[in-house]
Order: C-alpha cells, then sequence, then structure tokens
C-alpha cells in the first residue's frame, strides 16, 4: 500500500482526510484509484495526461520527475505540494516584507 497525504486544498474532496491508504504501482494508477474514490481528484492533479505545473510530486521525500510514469514500491509515501509563489526578487535578496533592518 502506498500512502498518500493529501494537501488541505483537496481535502474537501476527501471529505476533509488527510493522509489515504492506496494499492498502486505508479503515480497514474494511484492518481486513477484516488480518483474512483474521490472523484474530482485527478482533474484538480492531472491536465493533458500529465501532472499538472503548479503541483510537486514528492515520493518519499524526493521531487519526482518521472511524471504519470513514476513507479512506486509498497510502503511509499507520496505527497502533492501545490507550488507556492510569492515574494520578489530585488537586487538579488528575495523580499516580502516591508520592514527594514
Amino acid at each position: 500500500m502506498i500512502t498518500v497525504w493529501i494537501p488541505s486544498l483537496l481535502r474537501s474532496l476527501t471529505g476533509g482526510v488527510a493522509q489515504i491508504e492506496v494499492d498502486a504501482g505508479s503515480l497514474r494508477e494511484l492518481i486513477d484509484r484516488m480518483d474512483e474514490r474521490h472523484p474530482g481528484i485527478k482533474d484538480r492533479l492531472v491536465s493533458d495526461d500529465r501532472v499538472k505545473p503548479n503541483i510537486a510530486v514528492v515520493v518519499n521525500g524526493v521531487n519526482s520527475r518521472g511524471g504519470l510514469r513514476q513507479t512506486l514500491d509498497d510502503g511509499s509515501e507520496v505527497h502533492f505540494v501545490p507550488a507556492i509563489s510569492g515574494g520578489a526578487i530585488h537586487g538579488g535578496a528575495a523580499t516580502g516584507c516591508d520592514y527594514q533592518t
């Protein structure tokens, strides 16, 4: 079984559940099985047969580069991480605060 951590933005589709167990051998199979149990999840994660660009997939603590073909082993942990944006780069430093030092 694969342990899947559901980000808060998708929990409305899982009835508030933050973690589910799914039997799957690939990321594609995992998402398909999740969508069978929680309709709408696939539409939020996949577009044009690819993981949406605003979603990072982390498998066992490593950012996945395998896309939907990413293989999964029994006991794997999968996190779907929404992209985080904000702040700005000014003069080589990231800023996002109004305070001065």
